[in-house]
């Protein structure tokens, strides 16, 4: 199962731990959780979350040429 990371903070998403301390248990893909779900560490929503190796959105792929 596919991890997912929380854009505003980097907390990571496991399916095989869950979070336990929200009553997700182990095994719950990222897609299965509630629409109210938010980051336990941000309270990031979880629209904001983007798989853990999709390429970064706020890095620029190359560095501009210096003319």
């Amino acid at each position: 199962m596919e991890k997912y990371i929380c854009k505003t903070c980097g907390y990571v998403y496991d399916p095989a731990i869950g979070d336990p301390d929200s009553g997700i248990e182990p095994g719950i893909p990222f897609g299965a959780l509630p629409d109210d779900w938010v980051c336990p560490k941000c309270g990031t929503p979880k629209a904001d979350f983007e798989p853990e190796d999709a390429p970064a959105t706020d890095v620029p792929l190359m560095e501009p040429a210096l003319v």
